[in-house]
């Protein structure tokens, strides 16, 4: 068993990611396996190297140890861009010019699992259009989710306890897959970064559960294989809220700075005992 936490340096850890992190860990020391560590670093203008540093003081505060040198998302920019290649030489992206605020704007566009489903203004452009803006517009690039779904038929994934779940990837509409300011969206790179490591046991959020629709579409159009999820509950605030990098009260530095003990709190969240005022909930 190969699990991973995927933390991104844009804040500090907070107590839904050590319950994250503790979850991965013992499922794959319990089993005999190995715990990986991935920054997720490649949103340029938020991700900082004092938040790296950070994240791991954080998690060796909690007792965690993990097996190797932490990859870095940073690294492995080539492979997200060959892996778009491909894509594109199927014919299954395609440039979008729009601002979120076009789209917005759009009364054509509904919702799905993710909010607003794209309406697809770029999708069937003109290629010379295409070229001509590619020049000079900024752009992000789109996966043609009707031909991709067809491509691809029925799919499915395995959660632990649970069996099969039908993927629904549709549902999501035309998803990003580079943006305008990074070489990659979520989706793309960590469903090839978990291929790249491999990942055996995928354990998130129950708020990404979606998401692994999108995911298990990704892995069949480029021949990756598919983990077995676990999509466990998120901790919630006395508000009652899932908490967020903002909630400097959960975070694990003022956990750590008022005294707590790291490898006890570690103990309690494996048996989901979580501090006062603190509830999981799934969403």
């Amino acid at each position: 068993m190969l699990t991973r936490f995927a933390p991104s340096p844009t804040g500090e850890l907070h107590l839904g990611h050590a319950y994250s992190a503790v979850l991965a860990h013992d499922a794959a020391r319990a089993a005999g396996g190995r715990f990986l560590l991935r920054i997720d670093d490649i949103d340029g203008s938020r991700s900082r190297e004092d938040y790296v540093a950070a994240a791991l003081a954080d998690l060796a505060w909690l007792g965690l140890d993990w097996d190797g040198d932490p990859l870095r998302q940073s690294d492995r920019l080539s492979d997200y861009a060959a892996a778009l290649d491909r894509l594109r030489a199927q014919g299954l992206v395609y440039p979008c010019f729009c601002t979120r605020a076009d789209i917005a704007a759009s009364l054509s566009a509904p919702h799905g699992p993710s909010g607003a489903i794209y309406p697809g203004t770029c999708r069937n452009l003109p290629a010379v259009e295409r070229e001509r803006r590619m020049a000079d517009e900024p752009h992000c690039w789109r996966l043609d989710m009707a031909r991709a779904a067809a491509l691809a038929g029925e799919l499915a994934w395995d959660e632990a306890g649970q069996g099969h779940r039908v993927a629904d990837p549709a549902a999501h509409g035309d998803i990003v897959l580079a943006r305008k300011d990074a070489p990659a969206s979520y989706h793309l790179a960590s469903t090839l970064d978990d291929a790249a490591m491999g990942i055996t046991h995928v354990v998130r959020g129950a708020d990404l559960v979606a998401s692994t629709d999108v995911h298990r579409l990704l892995q069949a159009l480029l021949g990756l294989p598919t983990p077995i999820y676990r999509h466990h509950a998120l901790v919630c605030g006395p508000d009652g809220k899932r908490l967020a990098k903002r909630d400097a009260a959960a975070s694990l530095k003022s956990l750590r700075e008022a005294g707590i003990d790291g490898r006890r709190l570690a103990a309690d969240l494996a048996v989901d005992r979580l501090p006062a005022g603190y509830s999981l909930q799934n969403p």
